[in-house]
């Protein structure tokens, strides 16, 4: 990047976003992207990728064209976008006729900094001949995974993207991702025709994430604990497999006093599209969905993600975990898992559709799922092996199995006792069953159904019962994980494996974890956050705190006011900053970090008016003979610094892809 560019690209982050330096890859990668050049981004979910498409298309002449794969979120984007000053726009099926004639006309003459597409636009001729009549500065593909056929998030109208490069061959086009394998990142490359393009991996560790996996027992009424324990007021995301599990568990939630709303794909549009408002714009709002949610959510004080069902991939689940946490500050990834979880998810994968490359491929996802469940290393560095990176000899100390070690004991003989009564059944009876019956006769219970088939004669009737039964179905998940046991058909009968042999033949040990005793949470004691904004005012001196909750009304006074979301007022972490440095003028206020040109214009007196009635109460009430001042109340900004155009006042509709 020569002097000047450097320059510009600098510039611009303090200018319009208000920081100093860029963060890890972002300086290379805006360098790469400015001087021309192509490139693939794989950058955790709140790593800052949008700077990296965001700044090359306000420093480079012409229109930065952005695809991106959810329409209902593109409103939430522009909006964040022209809060900062810049000239943003999109363009899609949600646009009346007139809206898109002044879309294109504003494109084509120039007027535009950043235009957003859906990906099947690019299959009209239409939208290619409008691309042609502008200047284009850089093509930004967005959640670059959804090209790859054997990933987590297909979508086949990212196939056709391989288009940009062919007809504009000369603008740099730059491909993120929040996550990938070294197969997803190969295909990215391949599908996308960017064979010269260079690639960049930022590190796949969130920190700030407490990773907990927890057996599973009465799922909702452990999630309820989990929320009020440690989570109370807290926005989050509950994912489940089904939307009948959803909406069951939206309602359950909020007739325990926890505010939840449903997202599946089975809703009406209406109705998803008004769900996923509220979570944008409300605080302490829980979404309990289906993976049909979340992708492009930018809310960066989602503090929990909870996961009610086992994901089918780790891909899966490091995306839908990293929806948490955006902010840095400390959030929890929260899954309950059980033995259920693994039959379901290896029954769906014997009955789906596919061919048995497909299912092999699905299959393998699982196993490397599963291996996360039960490891008994240090979560976070597993995950990070998963993704080729080196997680260093030190464990985390921020996940279950790193807060409270699990220990591991010698699983043979009971392993074997286990496979020998799946071997007695086929063997004795031509049968084969379930782990609820194998575990019953394990355990010597004379039911109906072992009594029926004359279970309570087979030589390994009750020779299980050092364990108990919840110990069994560990065992079983465990022997399942481990490819010495599987699941077959309908109903999901349990068989033997190709391995099963070796432990039965007393060639090979089987160690055993035993389920950790729950983890001290991060705030210590008992793990209760006794305030809304608890996380949010962490490592605030005790002084700032009301400052800090009172600027946080005014936010959100604002942000009603204006019909946007709180963040894209403001970040915790700025009004944080603030609280502490206690500005006294807009030029100090300027110096805060993420308080670009735009929003100093637009919010600085508002913020300094707050910080101004504060400073007047306290005075007050430092004086004994004067009357205690009132509460200041929340101010928004002058109606004159407001961004009412209307041209940008669209309303949210719902996803063209679930």
């Amino acid at each position: 990047m020569s002097v000047t560019s450097e320059s510009a690209a600098q510039q611009t982050l303090h200018r319009v976003f208000g920081y100093e330096t860029f963060r890890g890859e972002q300086g290379a990668v805006i360098e790469h992207v400015v001087g021309g050049g192509d490139a693939v981004v794989l950058m955790p979910t709140g790593g800052g990728k949008s700077l990296c498409y965001q700044i090359p298309a306000l420093v480079r002449p012409g229109t930065g064209i952005v695809i991106s794969p959810l329409i209902a979120l593109m409103q939430d984007q522009v909006d964040a976008l022209r809060a900062l000053g810049v000239r943003a726009g999109f363009m899609n099926s949600t646009q009346d006729f007139d809206e898109r004639r002044s879309m294109e006309a504003q494109f084509v003459a120039g007027e535009l900094d950043i235009l957003y597409l859906a990906p099947e636009r690019l299959r009209l001729d239409s939208t290619l001949s409008l691309l042609a009549r502008g200047e284009i500065s850089v093509f930004a593909i967005d959640e670059a995974h959804c090209v790859a056929q054997w990933g987590h998030d297909f979508r086949p109208d990212y196939l056709a993207l391989s288009v940009l490069g062919e007809r504009w061959p000369d603008v740099p086009r730059i491909a993120l991702t929040a996550t990938a394998t070294d197969a997803t990142h190969r295909e990215i490359t391949q599908r996308l025709g960017m064979p010269e393009a260079r690639h960049f991996v930022a590190s796949f560790d969130r920190p700030n994430i407490q990773y907990r996996v927890v057996g599973k027992s009465d799922p909702k009424k452990q999630l309820l604990t989990f929320l009020k324990e440690e989570h109370p007021g807290d926005a989050g995301i509950v994912y489940c497999l089904s939307r009948n599990s959803t909406e069951k568990t939206a309602e359950y939630l909020s007739r325990n006093g926890v505010e939840a709303v449903p997202y599946h794909a089975g809703l009406d549009a209406g109705t998803r599209a008004a769900h996923q408002s509220r979570f944008l714009r409300e605080e302490g709002l829980v979404v309990v969905a289906t993976i049909a949610f979340g992708m492009g959510i930018d809310k960066p004080d989602v503090r929990f993600v909870a996961h009610l069902d086992l994901p089918k991939s780790v891909e899966g689940y490091y995306q839908e975990t990293g929806r948490a946490g955006r902010d840095g500050a400390p959030s929890t990834a929260w899954m309950a898992y059980g033995l259920q979880d693994v039959v379901q998810q290896r029954k769906l994968i014997q009955g789906g559709e596919g061919d048995e490359a497909f299912r092999r491929r699905a299959a393998s996802h699982l196993d490397s799922m599963l291996a996360l469940c039960e490891t008994v290393q240090c979560r976070r560095a597993q995950l990070l092996t998963y993704f080729g990176q080196e997680p260093g000899e030190q464990t985390c100390g921020n996940c279950d199995t790193c807060l409270t070690p699990p220990e591991t004991w010698d699983g043979t003989v009971v392993s074997q006792k286990l496979l020998s009564t799946v071997v007695r059944l086929k063997r004795e009876r031509n049968q084969k069953f379930g782990a609820g019956q194998i575990i019953d006769i394990l355990l010597g219970r004379k039911t109906a159904k072992t009594i029926q088939f004359d279970h309570d004669q087979l030589s390994v009737f009750g020779i299980g019962e050092e364990l108990a039964e919840a110990e069994w179905r560990g065992v079983v998940r465990q022997l399942l994980a481990q490819g010495l046991l599987a699941v077959e058909g309908e109903y999901g009968t349990l068989v033997l494996t190709e391995e099963s042999g070796s432990v039965l033949g007393r060639e090979r040990e089987v160690l055993l974890r035993k389920e950790p005793k729950r983890p001290t949470t991060r705030s210590g004691g008992s793990g209760e956050r006794k305030a809304k904004s608890a996380a949010a005012a962490a490592d605030l001196p005790a002084e700032a705190v009301p400052v800090f909750e009172a600027l946080r009304a005014w936010r959100g006074a604002t942000a009603k006011e204006l019909g946007l979301p709180a963040y894209v007022i403001f970040h915790d972490a700025t009004l944080r900053e603030i609280a502490t440095l206690r500005p006294a003028s807009l030029g100090e206020l300027g110096g805060v970090s993420g308080l670009g040109e735009k929003k100093l214009a637009t919010y600085g007196e508002g913020v300094l008016d707050v910080l101004a009635e504060l400073g007047d109460a306290a005075a007050s009430a430092a004086v004994p003979e004067t009357a205690p001042a009132a509460a200041p109340e929340p101010k928004a900004p002058p109606a004159a610094a407001q961004d009412t155009d209307p041209e940008f006042g669209w309303g949210e509709e719902p996803p063209e892809y679930e």
